[in-house]
Parts: C-alpha cells; sequence; structure tokens
C-alpha cells in the first residue's frame, strides 16, 4: 500500500453538527484573478436544473433533507460493511460499462476504436486521497462514482464529474477496501455540493462536467484532508499530458470490485475542448477519477488536471467504452468553482 502523504495535521477544526444542505450549488460570474490566487468566490445559489445520467458512473440524483443532520459519525454508523456489501451484489451479466446503455454520441466527437495494444488498467490497493461515493438515491445499487481529496483552506473538499450527484446519506470512503470490517480512513459524511447548473453529458455542458463537495469532519474533529492527504487542483495545461488516473470501477463491472490505476499520456478528443486518454478498464463506476500529473508514488498524490467525465459521461458507447476516457479542459470555470468551494 502506497504512503499517506506528507504534511498532514496542520490545521484540525472542532466537530461540528451542521444542517445538510446536500445542495448543488451554481456557479456564476467567474471571479477575476481566481486562476492566479484561486481564493475569492461569492456565495452560491441551489442549482435548478434537472442532473443528468451517466456512462461512467449512474449518479442518483439529489435529495436535500433542510433542517437534518448528517455527520461522519451518522455516514460511519450507516455505512456498516454489511450495508456496503449489500449495496454491490455481483452481477456477472454485466461486463461492459454503463455507457453501452446511458450514452449519447455527439456529430463529430465519435472516438476512434481504441488499439487493442494500449495500456489496461492494473488492480492495486489504492491511494488514500481516491475513494468511492456511496449513497441510497435511485438505483444506486454500489459505490456509483469515484471521488478525490483536493487540497483546500479548510480541507474538508473532494472533487469528483458533475454528473456524480450525492443524494441520501451520501458518503465519501477514502481507499476503499472491498468487504473490510473497517475502511483505512473511514467514512465521510458528504455535506454541500457544488456545481454548474449548466453542466451536462452533451454539447457545451459537457465541458462543465466537474464538481466538488465538502465532506463533514470526524467525531474528533479532524477534516478529510488530514487523514488522507490531498491532490493539488491545477489548470490543465494542455492537450498533451503524462497522467496516472485512478479509480473504481462498479462490481458489476469489475468483480474484484478493487481500485484501478493506470499510468498513460493524453491527447485531444477530435471536435471538442476536451482531452481523451485511452486505458481499457475503466468501467462504469469510474467517473470522476483523477487525472494526476506529477503523481509521487510516495505520497499517492499529484496535480489533478482533469476527470473522467464529460461527453457522453466520460467516454465512448460501444463494446470498448471502457477503454477510452474523456475529461474536461481545467480552465477558468473549474478554478472559479473551487475557489467558492473552498469557502465552505
Amino acid at each position: 500500500m502506497e504512503r499517506n502523504t506528507t504534511g498532514r495535521g496542520a490545521t484540525t477544526r472542532h466537530a461540528q453538527k451542521r444542517p445538510v444542505r446536500r445542495r448543488w450549488i451554481a456557479a456564476g460570474t467567474a471571479v477575476a484573478g481566481v486562476a492566479a490566487c484561486l481564493t475569492l468566490a461569492s456565495v452560491g445559489h441551489a442549482a435548478q436544473d434537472a442532473p443528468h445520467a451517466a456512462a461512467h458512473g449512474d449518479g442518483p440524483s439529489p435529495s436535500p433533507r433542510p433542517g437534518a443532520t448528517w455527520s461522519s459519525r451518522d455516514a460511519a454508523a450507516y455505512w456498516t460493511p454489511d450495508r456496503m456489501a449489500a449495496a454491490a451484489p455481483a452481477d456477472p451479466g454485466r461486463g461492459t460499462s454503463d455507457r453501452a446503455a446511458h450514452a449519447r454520441s455527439a456529430p463529430g466527437t465519435k472516438a476512434a476504436p481504441a488499439a487493442r495494444s494500449a495500456a489496461t488498467a492494473r488492480h492495486f490497493d489504492g491511494v488514500p486521497s481516491v475513494g468511492v461515493l456511496f449513497s441510497v438515491d435511485g438505483d444506486s445499487r454500489a459505490h456509483h462514482c469515484t471521488a478525490s481529496v483536493v487540497h483546500s483552506p479548510h480541507r474538508n473538499l473532494i472533487l469528483t464529474a458533475g454528473h456524480c450527484n450525492p443524494g441520501t446519506k451520501a458518503a465519501f470512503v477514502p481507499q476503499y477496501r472491498s468487504g473490510a470490517d473497517k475502511q483505512p480512513y473511514g467514512v465521510w459524511a458528504i455535506e454541500d455540493t457544488f456545481a454548474y447548473p449548466g453542466r451536462g453529458t452533451t454539447g457545451a455542458g459537457a465541458d462543465l462536467d466537474f464538481a466538488f463537495a465538502t465532506v463533514a469532519p470526524d467525531e474528533d474533529g479532524q477534516p478529510v484532508e488530514d487523514a488522507t492527504g490531498g491532490n493539488t487542483l491545477s489548470p490543465t495545461p494542455g492537450y498533451t499530458n503524462d497522467v496516472t488516473v485512478v479509480g473504481y470501477p462498479k462490481v458489476r463491472n469489475d468483480p474484484q470490485d478493487r481500485a484501478v490505476r493506470c499510468a498513460t499520456r493524453t491527447s485531444r478528443l477530435s471536435g471538442t475542448r476536451e482531452l481523451r486518454m485511452d486505458c481499457g478498464g475503466f468501467y462504469g463506476g469510474t467517473s470522476g477519477s483523477p487525472w494526476l500529473a506529477d503523481f509521487d508514488e510516495d505520497s499517492g498524490t499529484g496535480r489533478v488536471i482533469g476527470v473522467i467525465g464529460g461527453l457522453n459521461g466520460g467516454g465512448p458507447t460501444g463494446p470498448d467504452s471502457d477503454r477510452i476516457s474523456y475529461s474536461p479542459y481545467f480552465g477558468e470555470k473549474i478554478l472559479s468553482l473551487y475557489a467558492r468551494a473552498s469557502q465552505a
């Protein structure tokens, strides 16, 4: 297992039982100078649009419970090993990505078939800063998307795809271990989520398919980043990048129910302003997987310059859909959204 990041525990906060607003907060006008400082933001407002389903992960619709409390202690008590196991039944009849059932292709952006010689992700024990999202809404019968901890002033922020809408009793489980009696880094309650109301998986909305969420501290008041370390959000430097991608396929697509990783090189997705990577094994459930530049094996962290998401929820349709993945290009929009979320 790769070690935790260094420099943890710089600041701790007192545990609080705060109302769970769990809303999708719309980003508005870009904050001047945010690309340079990532600090200023205005107050967000609840998004009014309906969420879009996706291929790499079928995120349930948000189910706000005004006035209710949902703490990390509550999340750990609810998401027991038995309940996690019951939420992830094996389904040997489903061996392909959910994209084949849910995604829609857009004219002029159909990906070329993946070469059989392309890289294939390998299973491994995961890293502390990357984990899974659990919730009980809709047809979410397993962890439905991947998320990663992003360094932030309050050390409480995670990043995922915009279509991965957390729902009721939503929780983040870092370095998830299927069947474990105790998760190595605990179970953390998701509080507020932040995304653009125009996000989607087709057209211009696909370029906004990213979201942040805050997670509640543990019962000792420790924020999640102090426990797991965090990746640094960075603007995408260009279309060609060497990255390490870490994600968690759904158990119905990958019966091993373990983390996968792939070191590969990105390119531009033809006809779009999105990135593309070729690596097999990124089935349904890997939406939100971070694309990490300058990945450090010792800390298990890097600079996150993309996430699986975007067009069609993160990849093409067809039998080889797990071999090609997409990401929105990280520019001013995501930096502005980060600035807003990091104030929470």
